[in-house]
């Protein structure tokens, strides 16, 4: 599939069908440092709800972000749409303000929230929710290899 001959031996680029509607995901990584902390609960109580998340000092992750966008595929392009658009949207609106910052000092958006990863994909959605290209479907953060939060917006 793909190409096929024409009549007079030339080859023709088949069309996608422009109504079929796929998501597309583009992958990011970031760092970031934070302190899992409610100020309105004892040291002793945030040490039992956090564990070692509540270290005073901070501690760091390797944030791994799947941005999915859905459209129809254009039939000039045959994209989505054009994933080196969605890494430059998401280095401008996300990883500017994450990468190697404090979550619970440096970040506006989480400013007054417990800088969970729940918290933080929220933020983040709002970040892109209307900036990309297509509609923003969802996104997956993964904060470790085996830990991540899906969200969609709802």
């Amino acid at each position: 599939m793909g190409l096929a001959a024409s009549a007079h031996g030339s080859i023709d680029t088949l069309k996608s069908p422009s109504t079929s509607t796929l998501i597309v995901t583009r992958r990011v990584h970031f760092n970031a440092a934070h302190r899992l902390h409610n100020p309105e609960l004892s040291d002793a109580e945030n040490r039992r709800l956090f564990g070692l998340c509540n270290n005073a000092n901070f501690h760091g992750h390797n944030y791994e972000l799947d941005v999915s966008v859905e459209g129809t595929i254009d039939p000039t392009t045959g994209y989505v749409v054009d994933l080196g658009v969605i890494k430059r949207l998401v280095e401008e609106r996300v990883t500017s303000k994450l990468d190697h910052r404090n979550l619970n000092l440096d970040v506006l958006e989480l400013a007054g929230t417990i800088p969970t990863t729940e918290n933080l994909a929220v933020a983040i959605w709002r970040m892109l929710n209307g900036a990309l290209p297509g509609r923003l479907k969802k996104i997956v953060l993964w904060e470790t290899p085996r830990n991540c939060v899906e969200y969609d917006g709802r």
